[in-house]
């Protein structure tokens, strides 16, 4: 139970900060690259379902191990790596399966999902230093 707590803060954190990026800051960029393949609309069920998913990995996998050592420090890294290697996976595989995938937005998305990650990982860490 006392995992809920932390879990929900990061939840909101990440869904307030990635859509600040989705929405206003990266929207340009998205839109210059990637216009042709984007959705009139985005289909919430599974971007909520992502959601959920990726931030529940973030909080097993850097989070609590953290949380563990003490070491909001070891939250940073632990949750920008596990953000680098997601994205990652995600954007190398488009690259190599998608036609014209843009090489621009590899590196981008990588870097943001190692920030995005590693913000959300110490909130989560504070978080729990707090309830756990």
């Amino acid at each position: 139970m006392s995992y809920i707590l932390p879990y929900l803060g990061m939840t909101v954190a990440f869904f307030i900060i990635d859509m600040l990026w989705l929405g206003l800051i990266a929207k340009p960029i998205y839109q210059k690259y990637l216009g042709y393949l984007l959705a009139d609309q985005v289909q919430w069920g599974p971007a909520i379902v992502f959601y959920l998913l990726f931030i529940l990995g973030i909080f097993i996998f850097a989070v609590l191990p953290s949380a563990e050592q003490n070491s909001w420090r070891m939250a940073v890294i632990l949750g920008g790596l596990f953000g680098f290697f997601c994205y990652a996976t995600y954007d190398l595989t488009n690259w190599a399966t998608i036609r014209d995938w843009p090489w621009q937005i590899v590196f981008i998305d990588m870097a943001w999902g190692m920030v995005l990650s590693s913000i959300v990982s110490v909130g989560g860490f504070f978080i729990a230093q707090k309830t756990v």
